[in-house]
């Protein structure tokens, strides 16, 4: 079946995509606007997120319970989000109820309220957030992880800190909102049974007036990856790794996902048996895939008891070195079955494809169709992932653990 693809933009800068749908009875919008916490000010940190919840507080002529009375009339299935360089604003609904809806959101987006005292309980959503992280020694890992790996602003987190969320005024949001929230450079997605052209008309009547282009882009500051051993009194010890991949959209990106696969894709992927099967160090350990923009990283991550976080640590580092050393046909089989599987499910849910068309547009300036994505998969060999290991090859480790003893890293 052939896709449907469409796109515009508008002259303010506002970039519309669709994929018509039609074995589909509903419809899924997704809007990315960039006003991630990247954007954030050092002294505000964490204000990106109490936007995002924020905005459905009241918009156009609704305040914040009639608005949500009339997303729930239209059954709108909805999400907010901030990411490192987008706040998100998700939606899902039948196909015949999107124009209103997207009326609703243009309201969210072009005219939200943002009023005095609603700051105080997303204010308190954050700090509970915030709080919540102290039960969570595995997340704190991990974003210890990216504090170190990644260079300052993209190695921020969404949930800021305690100090800057109660320093948060009902100005600084505002003023964060006009500076980021631009139609040039946000991208609104729309996949469904719907029609093309009713869609763009429908679009340029709520936001062809819209006006503003925003604040430039951040640039990152020089840096080296460091790696770290947070001591805490627990019973587990968390590890987590992380070396450099190629970026999103770079020839080397899908065998990168296919390396990625191969050491963690499933209960029969080497880490897990290795680790986990065979030893019996952890219960969970894994390998992913992660990228801001222009850079990328393999992330591992484990958890275990201290007498085995050591012999955890080396059998991961060691099982990412030998993967060079070669890779088995039915491996890759597997790999491509999975990631087949994951590219079909896909397509058969209108907000993945709302959202994966607006993710596209934001590192590529295009939507990648399916047949290209199923032949990058079928393309993917032993020899063309293990080129790619060549190129970026399992070294350079950056190390974060947490727990009351420190590791030591395997030597390269």
């Amino acid at each position: 079946m052939t896709q449907q693809l469409h796109q515009h933009i508008f002259s303010n800068g506002l970039t519309l995509l669709f994929e018509r749908m039609d074995h589909v009875r509903s419809a899924s919008l997704y809007f990315m606007a960039p006003a991630g916490f990247t954007y954030e000010r050092n002294d505000r940190l964490g204000q990106a997120g109490i936007l995002a919840e924020m905005l459905t507080r009241g918009a156009g002529s609704r305040d914040s319970k009639a608005l949500s009375l009339a997303l729930d009339n239209l059954g709108v299935d909805r999400g907010e989000a901030c990411g490192a360089f987008n706040v998100t604003l998700s939606a899902g609904t039948l196909a015949r109820n999107l124009p209103a809806a997207l009326a609703l959101y243009a309201d969210m987006i072009r005219r939200p309220w943002l009023p005095d005292d609603e700051l105080a309980p997303a204010q308190e959503l954050s700090l509970q957030d915030l709080q919540g992280l102290e039960d969570s020694p595995s997340e704190i890992c991990l974003l210890e992880l990216r504090k170190r790996y990644y260079p300052s602003p993209y190695n921020r987190n969404q949930y800021g800190t305690q100090e800057c969320i109660e320093a948060i005024t009902p100005q600084d949001v505002r003023d964060f909102y006009a500076a980021r929230f631009r139609p040039r450079g946000s991208i609104l997605s729309v996949a469904g049974n719907c029609n093309w052209d009713e869609l763009k008309t429908l679009v340029g009547e709520l936001f062809g007036d819209w006006e503003g282009t925003p604040e430039p882009a951040v640039v990152p500051e020089p840096h080296r990856p460091t790696s770290n051993h947070i001591l805490k009194d627990t019973q587990q010890i968390q590890i987590s790794l992380a070396f450099p991949s190629a970026s999103f959209g770079t020839a080397d990106f899908y065998p990168a996902r296919g390396a990625i696969s191969v050491l963690s894709g499933g209960m029969s992927a080497r880490l897990f048996t290795e680790v986990r099967e065979k030893r019996g160090l952890c219960y969970s350990v894994s390998a992913s895939y992660d990228t801001v923009k222009d850079r990328a990283a393999v992330v591992c991550y484990a958890g275990t008891g201290p007498d085995r976080a050591q012999q955890t640590l080396d059998v991961m580092v060691g099982e990412l070195r030998r993967l060079k050393d070669g890779i088995e046909l039915e491996e890759v089989d597997r790999v491509r079955a999975g990631l087949k599987t994951s590219l079909i499910m896909q397509q058969e849910s209108t907000s993945s494809r709302a959202s994966s068309m607006a993710t596209d547009w934001f590192y590529l300036q295009r939507v990648r169709r399916i047949n290209e994505v199923q032949t990058a998969i079928d393309a993917l060999t032993p020899a063309s992932i293990l080129s790619y290991l060549d190129r970026f090859p399992a070294k350079d480790f950056t190390v974060v653990t947490l727990g009351p003893t420190p590791l030591i890293t395997p030597a390269e």
